[in-house]
């Protein structure tokens, strides 16, 4: 060994660094060099450009370990002929670097030895913007000789040296396109929202995206991704988001300290020190053992207790109040269009979502709208029609593009008649009248974006007790099983990626972090067709209820458990409110009106051809502050407009109350409470009169409306919820016992390979949960993006086999620790629904005689919490007591919580903190509260019993065994790496940096 003393007759390993300066000298460089350094054993040469660009080889330091990799200006056949000449050992190996010039050459060496790569595909280009018949561009994806690639997907030029690679995203998702390119400061991507169509200036590949669940494998800069159950090498394949981690740099070191003493000096430990050198210093790290947190969690029989599960389902974001406007239409381009997007069938409705759609809508539309005071008739049928065409017209041209998520339209035909065919052979029938139905609105917010990233940001610091980072540390080292899930909803699908971007400390916009890290579940999380019966006849009951004048009636309550009546919550003045609702309605939609006559009057002074630049809603995807500037002029917040604003409240003036037959529509109160509250947190500067009093009458009817019409009592009550969420119900207890199953395993593998378990008590875990069994889990059936996902109803979601980091190269304490998270993401009625099925579950008559989930306290604040506002979330988190024998039922402990969310009226400013809020537009989340008493100990069997009965059918769920999820540790996916470093600039003995 060449090497350097150290003063005690030892020989230091020298390491070379070969590498131009700008390299080398980097901060990631610097920050793993010093800590090889650190331990002492090694002394770092750094050859420098004067050298490497002008010395000789022979005269180039000589050294034990070569660490030199190509970059501009970097003479690689010169570094080659140093390593052939001092023969050292070499960290990258150097001749294969020159295939690195050019993608298609890389990927055809993969390719040659059976090393899986992403599906791709080669656009040749002999010249700039060159035309090629073999590819096409649609909206959506793109096709190279008959082999489609739908978004998301990556461009790579096929220079190796150009690191500009772009991401394209889908329109379902909000469209856009990322670029990626080398770090510049602490920038290495910019997400551009307006670019949707891929560039024609040479020759790239396009690439499926690997979904990665947020993390991967990096082996001196070459990716390896674990997506659906297949390893894959790849260059790039732009998921990352993630920003520098020390702990990164700590794992590189101990990953290289390895390979040097490995290669230079075996007879020394190469074992990770228990403390290492360069963190002497620091602060002790807090044990792993479960801490008391926010939430209540104690450790208080001194065991030693593990987190093995977060599971949460989590409302939306503060939004815009949804709309919907319905017009019957007999114009013939609008019937055209029907046509057209429905295949020419005259009687089949054509829904309208994607950009092309939409704008094909809006060019007709425009041709219909009468411009401002000019042409109207005086029929009041003929106005309102008027009307809501501009309104359509309004809303289609709100933000200046189409992203796709926030508004759809239905076209159904109504009537229609035979005609003669064009050709004169014949009849066909042809539509002469359609019902159009435009929804829009629901937009998550500044607020509610900010919301979301903070409340992740929450659940990221307190509800993972752990080593220093804990979740963080724990996601990185594949000790984190990440799913998160969401409904349809756009609003829904944003406050899931916020939400994620705050939980995992991600940069960037709100759109790639969606398509790599969102599952679209639609049937488990949206909709209520199920259910449509049971709730008209709970709305039906609670219309007779207010509108009577009759107090609530008494079914089985008492003055202990006030919940227990029919309409409980309802206020008993609510008849008397209704007229009063009513007429402050009236006077706010009033002023609204004004408003949105100057609006239209300042319209019509400009000329057909003026461009009135509307606000961009684009660019204001991912902003988490204040409309400043709309504000300033006297504009409504966000991308509302006054004509749109006018729409809204008297849409709600003539819903709620019915002149001519005068009767009240109680189902219009919370859409009432809705806008009242999003006007006084967002447009609080328009000064709408007595809106302040409207807020407080609608709240007082909302309270009492919104929890009842989920069901006027906890039996119905439990009916409705059990119907809504019965998808979602299952699904948990399947994670719940997937996790059981595992950590059950891991405990029988872990015992067999530390030989420290007693031989009767492995024998026994092993005949019930055979390690070598596998069983069905979830089941993922993907669909044509990332982020549209479908999950069978008797499967589970971890069908691919799992791996976990090798304990030698894993720099933590705890390298066997693994915690499951699955979050759900969805709207009001699933959170009313789920809630009302865990505290009300033992009325069932199954259950009749068992102590309930939820405690007398905890009952009784849910009574008096009558809103279940934006991100109020539930929480159930699963312990394991390692010190209970496996077949215990205490071995697994569940903790259930609760927040109602950003419960909190506008209204109120004698909180300083509330005030100060109030001025960003938006509302704190409240804390997490228990739904147990603190000294009970709710079992994961208790808790399957109460809530099987309201879950999926019991023959859908396979029987419990031992899960494919966990095969051992990360050892298999050696096998790829073993082939790539035998084949790429990477020497056969590296591994796997921990990352």
């Amino acid at each position: 060994m060449v090497g350097a003393g150290d003063g005690r007759g030892y020989k230091k390993i020298i390491v070379g660094v070969c590498v131009m300066e700008k390299k080398a000298f980097s901060a990631p460089m610097r920050q793993i060099l010093d800590r090889i350094k650190a331990f002492g054993e090694f002394e770092i040469l750094h050859f420098g450009d004067r050298v490497i660009l002008e010395d000789p080889i022979e005269s180039w330091p000589i050294c034990d370990c070569l660490i030199a990799f190509y970059s501009s200006g970097f003479p690689l056949k010169k570094a080659e002929e140093y390593a052939a000449l001092r023969k050292p050992f070499l960290v990258n190996e150097l001749e294969p670097q020159h295939l690195l010039h050019d993608r298609r050459k890389v990927y055809e060496r993969l390719e040659m030895f059976g090393i899986s790569v992403p599906r791709y595909a080669l656009v040749n280009r002999e010249e700039t913007y060159q035309e090629l018949d073999y590819f096409i561009e649609d909206e959506d994806y793109v096709e190279v000789h008959g082999n489609r690639f739908w978004k998301p997907f990556v461009e790579k030029p096929v220079d190796g040296d150009d690191h500009s690679i772009m991401i394209y995203y889908p329109s379902s998702a909000g469209g856009g396109m990322k670029e990626l390119f080398r770090k510049v400061g602490n920038r290495s991507s910019e997400f551009h929202p307006e670019v949707r169509r891929v560039r024609r200036e040479g020759s790239y590949i396009y690439e499926e995206f690997m979904p990665t669940g947020g993390t991967d494998v990096k082996v001196c800069g070459f990716d390896l991704l674990r997506s659906e159950g297949r390893s894959y090498a790849c260059d790039v394949n732009g998921w990352s988001f993630v920003k520098n981690s020390h702990k990164y740099y700590d794992d590189a070191a101990c990953v290289l300290r390895k390979m040097f003493l490995d290669a230079k000096a075996p007879h020394l430990s190469s074992v990770i020190p228990p403390t290492l050198p360069w963190k002497v210093n620091e602060p002790v790290q807090p044990s792993e053992r479960l801490t008391r947190q926010g939430s209540g969690v104690i450790g208080s029989s001194g065991q030693s207790e593990e987190l093995r599960c977060v599971i949460v389902v989590i409302r939306h974001g503060d939004r815009t109040p949804k709309q919907k406007v319905k017009l019957k239409v007999t114009e013939e381009n609008l019937l055209n269009l029907m046509l057209k997007y429905n295949g020419g069938r005259p009687r089949s409705e054509t829904k309208l979502k994607s950009a092309v759609e939409l704008q094909d809508l809006l060019d007709a539309t425009r041709m219909l709208v009468p411009r401002p005071g000019v042409g109207s008739d005086n029929e009041a049928e003929d106005l309102e029609h008027a009307e809501k065409l501009r309104q359509v017209k309004a809303v289609l041209e709100e933000g200046g593009h189409f992203s796709g998520i926030y508004r759809k339209v239905q076209l159904k035909p109504l009537k229609w008649v035979k005609v003669q065919k064009s050709n004169g052979e014949g009849e066909e029938e042809r539509p002469v009248e359609a019902l159009m139905v435009l929804k829009y609105g629901g937009v998550l917010t500044h607020a509610g974006r900010k919301q979301a990233e903070e409340l992740g940001r929450y659940f990221r610091n307190n509800m993972y007790p752990g080593e220093g980072t804990g979740l963080l540390r724990l996601h990185s080292t594949y000790r984190h099983d990440l799913k998160i899930y969401s409904s349809d909803e756009g609003r829904v699908q944003m406050s899931a990626a916020a939400f994620a971007k705050g939980l995992l400390d991600l940069e960037g916009q709100l759109t790639p972090i969606l398509v790599s890290l969102v599952s679209k579940d639609s049937s488990m999380l949206d909709g209520l067709e199920n259910v449509s019966i049971e709730m008209e006849k709970a709305k039906t009951r609670l219309n007779e209820i207010i509108t009577s004048g009759a107090r609530t009636i008494p079914s089985n309550g008492t003055s202990e458990c006030p919940w227990m009546v029919d309409g409980a919550g309802l206020p008993s003045n609510a008849s008397e409110l209704l007229p009063k609702l009513v007429t402050l309605t009236k006077k706010v939609t009033e002023q609204v009106r004004v408003l949105a006559k100057h609006e239209d009057e300042n319209l019509a002074e400009t000329s057909p051809y003026d461009v009135i630049l509307p606000y961009d809603q684009a660019k204001a995807l991912g902003k988490t502050n204040i409309d400043i500037d709309r504000i300033a002029a006297g504009l409504p917040c966000g991308s509302e407009g006054f004509l749109l604003m006018f729409a809204r409240w008297k849409k709600l003036e003539r819903d709620l109350y019915n002149e001519r037959k005068d009767r009240f529509d109680i189902t219009q109160i919370p859409d009432v409470y809705d806008s009242c509250k999003y006007d006084l947190l967002h447009n609080a500067h328009l000064n709408l009169e007595d809106l302040d009093e409207l807020f407080k009458v609608a709240q007082l009817l909302a309270d009492g409306v919104i929890p009842n019409e989920y069901g006027i009592n906890p039996k119905q009550k439990l009916k409705i919820g059990s119907k809504i969420a019965r998808r979602l119900l299952g699904k948990i207890l399947i994670d719940l016992r997937n996790t059981r199953e595992e950590a059950l395993h891991v405990a029988v593998v872990k015992g067999n390979q530390d030989n420290c378990s007693n031989s009767t008590k492995t024998a026994k875990a092993n005949k019930v949960f055979p390690p070598n069994i596998s069983i069905k889990t979830d089941d993922i059936r993907r669909s044509n993006t990332t982020s549209e996902m479908s999950i069978d109803q008797d499967d589970d979601d971890d069908k691919e086999t799992k791996y976990r980091l090798d304990p030698k190269y894993a720099n933590v304490m705890t390298p066997e620790r693994h915690v499951r998270t699955r979050l759900y993401f969805t709207s009001e009625s699933h959170i009313h629904s789920l809630m009302n099925v865990i505290r009300y579950c033992n009325l069932d008559e199954s259950l009749q005689g068992e102590a309930g989930l939820v405690c007398q306290s905890a009952l009784e604040s849910l009574y008096k919490t009558k809103e279940l506002d934006y991100m109020s979330h539930i929480v159930i988190r699963m312990f394991e007591n390692t010190e209970v024998a496996l077949e215990e039922p205490r071995r697994f402990r569940i903790e259930l919580t609760f927040s109602h969310g950003a419960d909190s009226s506008p209204l109120e400013s004698n909180d300083g903190k509330v005030a100060s809020l109030n001025q960003e537009h938006t509302l704190p989340i409240m804390g997490p509260e228990r739904l147990q008493d603190v000294a009970s100990y709710l079992t994961l069997e208790k808790m399957e019993k109460m809530i099987r009965p309201f879950a999926m059918p019991a023959e859908d769920f396979p029987p419990p065994s031992t899960p494919a999820g966990f095969s051992g540790y990360f050892l298999r996916s050696a096998l790829v790496l073993e082939r790539l470093v035998n084949l790429w600039p990477f020497h056969k003995n590296a591994h796997t940096n921990g990352k």
